[in-house]
């Protein structure tokens, strides 16, 4: 866009500054760009890409206040969570690295310009991002909404009921009138639902979970189930300083199957069965 409002008309040399991942030929795009470069087109094209430049000019100013700002909080990578027990020399004398492992996951075009990962590493004692679907503009929300101290909240329940993402049946006379979630307006729980929705294709143990739960409730229940999940997990790292380690997508499934294998045998010995497992036989 800058080079046609720099002046150049001809297609195939526009053609050749677009973007390599576009799947369109070189002539599709350069046929594309033929046509009446007109007048009050270019007047709009110009202040749109003006006003792209003045967005990014305030964001990035917002960026260098964020990094500011976190600069200003103490260091708790060595921090000692509550009732998780003394800290043990061996933590002590651990340094905290100075780029944290790559975590494998695509930055969002609205990260900030700096690693905001260490940064929230350092001030909170624990890298969020290690929880499959929740990257750093995920932790940086709900850091900022929830804080770093969870005494608040006594119990894992009590802080996703906080945030909305528990159960909140109406119930008149032993009888359930409504079902669903109470209505709270949280940034953080908005931004754990849209994060538990990036799990629908990952290959790990939280992805397993969330198609069953998909595929059994419907994915707006299966959604805020999974952020209910992710709203634990973040809990237990924060008030304990724990590591998040993903087990697996192979392990869920195995564990699916021997709680469906000893469901079944409880079933048939209220019947009076009794069910033995073929075992494979490979050939």
């Amino acid at each position: 866009m800058r080079t046609i409002l720099a002046g150049e008309r001809d297609p195939k040399k526009l053609a050749e500054l677009s973007h390599p991942r576009i799947q369109a030929s070189r002539e599709e795009i350069a046929k594309s760009l033929e046509g009446n470069w007109r007048p009050e087109l270019l007047f709009v094209l110009k202040q749109e890409v003006e006003m792209y430049d003045i967005y990014q000019q305030r964001i990035g100013e917002c960026d260098r206040e964020l990094k500011a700002h976190l600069k200003r909080f103490a260091d708790n990578v060595h921090r000692k969570p509550a009732e998780a027990g003394p800290v043990s020399e061996e933590q002590k004398d651990k340094k905290v690295p100075a780029k944290l492992p790559r975590s494998g996951k695509r930055a969002q075009g609205n990260a900030p310009c700096f690693d905001l990962r260490s940064e929230l590493y350092r001030i909170s004692g624990v890298d969020l991002t290690r929880i499959d679907s929740i990257n750093v503009v995920v932790a940086q929300t709900v850091i900022s909404e929830v804080g770093l101290d969870m005494s608040r909240w006594n119990t894992e329940a009590h802080f996703a009921s906080w945030l909305g993402l528990c159960p909140d049946n109406r119930i008149s006379g032993d009888k359930v009138l409504s079902k669903g979630t109470r209505h709270v307006i949280n940034r953080a729980a908005t931004a754990l639902r849209m994060a538990a929705t990036t799990l629908l294709r990952s290959r790990s143990y939280l992805g397993a979970q969330y198609r069953r739960l998909r595929a059994r409730l419907g994915a707006p229940k299966a959604i805020t189930a999974m952020a209910h999940k992710l709203a634990r997990i973040v809990y237990r790292m924060l008030k304990y300083g724990q590591d998040y380690v993903d087990k697996g997508m192979q392990y869920y499934e195995d564990r699916h199957r021997r709680q469906q294998i000893e469901l079944l045998q409880k079933t048939a010995a209220k019947l009076g069965l009794h069910i033995v497992e073929i075992q494979a036989v490979g050939g």
